[in-house]
């Protein structure tokens, strides 16, 4: 009878997480936009598909540890517009193209280290100074290229954002998405780091009055934002074969929706990896599946702001929940 109620209370408690409703709903979908197109299900399709949104999910990883811990940076895509911008102007002034790559990630790290350093000595939110230099490193990039583009990148450097492992039919950026997500995962379940990310998260007075390098914590996650971001964007830049200033307009409300919808708080504190990675292929699979039945762009738009409405809707009634809980028992 014992075994019984545990067997029942683990089915239960299976059933009950939020990763688990939301591969549900990723196959449910992926069902129903099967009868929409012969072309859906296709394998070389599906795996072609990871192409269009690898770059959000690089940068989805790091801003799960930033929201975890309270925090957000909102200035992700201006990030990336300007790192891009910079390695394109180096390439374009007759440096070789991996140094314009490095110089284009220094940049993008500089940008995290900027915004992670204002936020931990100044003591300010990172919502405030992260929607400041949103507009500031956007700025830049339109200071720096103007209204043109650059493109005629060397084939080397489009493999990053176009290319195939060896002779398979596996998408290099899933590749190393996948070998990111495993690191990023392992650090936020499985080492001291991941459990002050959460603690910080919870209270981080409390933390700070403990002892927990709070201020040395966050500025490690803004830096890697920019990182991580500037990573992103040479992907990015590889895939598309050019670079604007307007590069990756957006990306920040789609980022920042995948992660909540992922299951984590906006208020910090709560949340997982694997919810997150797989809120990054369902949103994914929603947009090539809007696209294959030439549902305009404007429409996903909606859908981003309506999934994130409703996420966080839901994330506080998980959260109130939780709280009444205890009283109930």
């Amino acid at each position: 009878m014992m075994d019984m109620v545990k067997k029942n209370n683990r089915f239960k408690s299976v059933f009950s997480r939020w990763e688990t409703m939301l591969f549900l709903i990723f196959i449910i979908f992926n069902i129903l936009m099967s009868f929409t197109t012969p072309y859906y299900l296709n394998a070389q399709s599906i795996l072609d598909m990871t192409f269009i949104f690898m770059e959000k999910g690089l940068v989805a990883l790091i801003m799960t540890l930033i929201i975890i811990t309270g925090n957000i940076d909102l200035s992700v895509a201006s990030t990336m517009s300007l790192s891009s911008v910079v390695m394109a102007v180096s390439f374009q002034s007759g440096i070789n193209i991996w140094v314009s790559v490095l110089l284009g990630m220094l940049a993008g790290t500089f940008c995290g280290f900027l915004n992670g350093f204002i936020i931990t000595r100044l003591s300010l939110p990172s919502m405030i100074i992260t929607l400041a230099t949103f507009s500031f490193y956007r700025g830049i990039s339109y200071v720096i290229l103007g209204d043109k583009a650059v493109s005629g990148f060397t084939e080397k450097f489009t493999y990053l954002g176009q290319g195939y492992i060896g002779s398979t039919k596996i998408p290099f950026p899933l590749v190393v998405f996948i070998v990111l997500a495993i690191v990023f995962s392992l650090v936020l379940h499985k080492t001291f780091m991941g459990r002050m990310i959460y603690a910080i998260g919870w209270n981080e007075n409390s933390c700070f009055a403990s002892g927990i390098p709070v201020k040395k914590i966050k500025l490690i996650l803004f830096t890697l934002s920019g990182f991580i971001s500037s990573f992103a964007a040479m992907f990015l830049t590889a895939r598309i074969g050019n670079t604007r200033p307007n590069l990756a307009t957006g990306f920040e409300l789609e980022i920042i929706t995948i992660v909540i919808l992922g299951g984590v708080m906006i208020s910090g504190g709560i949340g997982t990896m694997p919810g997150v990675i797989i809120s990054i292929f369902l949103i994914g699979t929603i947009r090539y599946g809007l696209g294959l039945n030439n549902i305009p762009g404007q429409i996903m738009l909606i859908i981003s702001g309506a999934l994130l409405i409703l996420s966080i809707l839901i994330n506080n009634i998980v959260k109130n929940f939780s709280k009444l809980k205890p009283l109930r028992q």
